[in-house]
Parts: structure tokens; C-alpha cells; sequence
């Protein structure tokens, strides 16, 4: 009797014990979920050798993904498309090369740049545009043919293959993708302006005619554009479309477009840019051989010469998140440390919270000091 006493003690125990640790995650006698805090710092990224531009982040289960526009950028080959992983959106390393430039065939028509590219699961399927062109002896950028490319995987990670490409007749870059609720996909593109048109993806063919639809120099837009407009991605939300843009003009700003059709008219949801940073100093050349370094405006407080090319994605709160590619300034103002460190000589990954409200997307200011967010 006494043993049989004593195990019913100790099991008595053992489940008040288990019931005692169930509620761990909850807020002691409120029946509330506790909160949870994502902390950060930007850049995310502070590794010359994962150094990319045009961040583009896809999240898939318990892992996010990120591509972008390798090192080199401006001189001819880059290494391919560049794949890296996180499993808490703060520690990143490299997964892969989706693409290796160094395993192409000689013959291979897309070679040489692999910019911005982009990864959109839709219908079952991952699709990746990328922006490229073949580089040769007469032409050592690759630019006389550099245009969008489309593949499809069944895994983020691939293996993807080639659908088609180029998929437009004429210089394009910066592709993106979406997929309406009908189930209609669309592409956009830069090139010297915005580009639109429908896309069948299992076939990679356009099935209207590539259009311009904005020029950086719009008759009635503002001259923070007339540098140059790149970079469309679109969201929809409320029945409204909205595509965001960035511009190169005062150093680099993301603009924000509407319309109430995937094919426009667009028009801007805001005259000012909703994100970015402005220098002075950024790129003169640019500025005096485009015709617009009169233009008069206030440096930004922040301690980069180029927040841009913008997407979003969800971010560990399960809400939108902005990703792009944040880059030093080179004459940062005291009390920034002018002696750069090796990773601040080139581009690396940034992240901000996206809101919106009463039908308006805002981007939080870039940041450089750690952030804090409750969820």
C-alpha cells in the first residue's frame, strides 16, 4: 500500500508539474500571448565576400532567401546569380550560385551581368527573372544585349531552368513579376523609363507588346526623377496597385506609384520619395551630364549615399518588410568614423518595417543604430 501510495504522489507531481510548464509562452495570469522582439542593426550584412546589391529577400517556410546583383557590378562578368540564407533574418551566409557563370557554355547568350535578379513563387512554381547579356571581345559589358531572362524550379534553392529569354527586343533591366487574383501575371522593367506587359509564364512569352509607360522625364512629374527611374516592384492591397520605383537623381530614393489596373494609368501616391537617402555629392558626373545638378535639396542625416532598389517581403513578425541594398558615404560627416572598414567599400543588405495606412504604403527612415520590434 505504502509503494502504491508513493507512485500516485510522484505522478500526482509529475502532472501538476507538466500542466505548470505549459503556459511558458503565455503572459502570467492574462491568458495573453507574450511578446516577442526582433532585433536589429543596419547594414545586415557586413562581408565583402556576400557584398551584393539590389537585395531581393523571398521567404519559404522557416527560411528566408535572398538574391542580388553581385560584385563586380559595372566592369563586364559577374560570378552569377548569388543565393544567400538566413534562419532569423540577421545572420546570413552564402547557400549557393543558382546560376554559376563559370559553368556556362561558351556559347551562352547570357553570360556576362546577372543584375537584380528576382524570385516569385507563383502557380506551384518558383520563377526567377534575371537581367544579363552576352559578354565578348567587341562588347566587354554584355550592355548591346543585356535584357531579361526567365527560369523555373520547383525549390527555391533550384535546380532552375531556362523558360525564355530575352524576353524583350530592347535594353531592359530591373524585371519584376506579379500575379493578380485572376491569375494573370505581369512583368515589369526598367530602361531608361518603366516597361509593362502581360506574361504567360509556363510559355516566357509576352502576350502584349512591351510599353513604356513613364519616362524619368515625364512632362508634370518632379525632378527628383529626371536622373533616372529603376527598380519596379508591385504589391496590391485594398483593390489598388502599387508599384514602387527607385531614382538615382539626389542619391537614391524609392518613389511610389498608383493605379486601379495592373496596366495603368499610373500616377504617384506621393510627389516626395517615401524612402531613401539624398547627398549632395552623389555621382556629380551623373548630375551635370544629365542636366539637373541645380537642383537644390537637403542632405539626408543618415550615414549612406544609396538606399534603393527596394522590395518587400515577410519579414519575422509575419508582417512587410523593405529590403535593399545600403551603401556608406564615402565623405560621411563626424561622428561616422571616416577610416572605413573593408566591408563598408561596398554594397550590403538593409532591412525596414513597411505600413500602411488609409491606403498608403510608408517605409520607415534607413537606419544605422540597433532597432527594436515588439510583435
Amino acid at each position: 500500500m505504502k509503494n502504491k501510495l508513493t507512485i500516485s504522489w510522484i505522478l500526482l507531481l509529475v502532472t501538476a508539474f507538466g500542466f505548470a510548464q505549459k503556459p511558458k509562452d503565455l503572459k502570467e495570469n492574462t491568458g495573453q500571448t507574450e511578446k516577442k522582439v526582433f532585433t536589429y542593426t543596419n547594414p545586415i550584412t557586413r562581408d565583402i565576400n556576400i557584398s551584393m546589391r539590389d537585395h531581393f529577400i523571398i521567404k519559404v517556410e522557416n527560411k528566408w532567401y535572398c538574391v542580388g546583383t553581385s560584385e563586380p557590378v559595372w566592369t563586364g562578368h559577374n560570378p552569377g546569380v548569388r543565393m544567400l540564407v538566413s534562419d532569423d533574418m540577421v545572420n546570413w551566409k552564402q547557400h549557393s550560385f543558382i546560376i554559376d557563370a563559370s559553368k556556362l557554355p561558351a556559347d551562352c547568350p547570357y553570360n556576362g551581368r546577372f543584375w537584380a535578379p528576382e524570385i516569385h513563387f507563383i502557380q506551384n512554381k518558383y520563377y526567377l527573372t534575371v537581367n544579363s547579356g552576352k559578354v565578348t571581345a567587341e562588347d566587354p559589358k554584355g550592355m548591346n544585349t543585356h535584357s531579361v531572362w526567365l527560369f523555373s524550379a520547383d525549390k527555391v534553392t533550384g535546380p532552375y531552368q531556362l523558360v525564355n529569354g530575352p524576353l524583350t527586343p530592347q535594353y531592359n533591366n530591373d524585371a519584376t513579376l506579379f500575379e493578380d487574383e485572376d491569375g494573370q501575371t505581369y512583368l515589369y522593367c526598367s530602361g531608361n523609363g518603366l516597361f509593362q506587359a502581360k506574361i504567360d509564364l509556363k510559355s516566357g512569352k509576352l502576350t502584349t507588346l512591351i510599353e513604356k509607360f513613364l519616362d524619368k522625364k515625364q512632362p508634370g512629374y518632379p525632378e527628383w526623377m529626371v536622373g533616372g527611374i529603376e527598380g519596379p516592384f508591385v504589391i496590391k492591397r485594398e483593390g489598388t496597385y502599387f508599384m514602387f520605383f527607385s531614382s538615382w537623381t539626389r542619391g537614391y530614393e524609392v518613389g511610389l506609384l498608383k493605379s486601379k489596373s495592373p496596366l495603368g494609368p499610373w500616377e504617384l501616391a506621393s510627389q516626395e520619395p517615401i524612402f531613401g537617402t539624398r547627398k549632395k555629392h552623389y555621382r556629380p558626373e551623373l548630375a551635370q551630364g544629365g542636366g539637373y545638378s541645380h537642383l537644390k535639396f537637403q542632405d539626408t542625416p543618415d550615414p549612406y549615399q544609396e538606399t534603393g532598389h527596394n522590395a518587400l517581403f515577410i519579414g519575422p513578425d509575419n508582417q512587410l518588410w523593405n529590403s535593399c541594398h545600403y551603401f556608406m558615404d564615402e565623405k560621411r560627416p563626424y561622428p561616422y568614423s571616416q577610416t572605413f572598414e573593408e566591408w563598408e567599400k561596398g554594397p550590403q543588405m538593409g532591412i525596414e518595417p513597411v505600413h500602411y495606412k488609409d491606403g498608403m504604403f510608408y517605409i520607415n527612415k534607413p537606419s544605422w543604430i540597433k532597432q527594436r520590434i515588439e510583435y
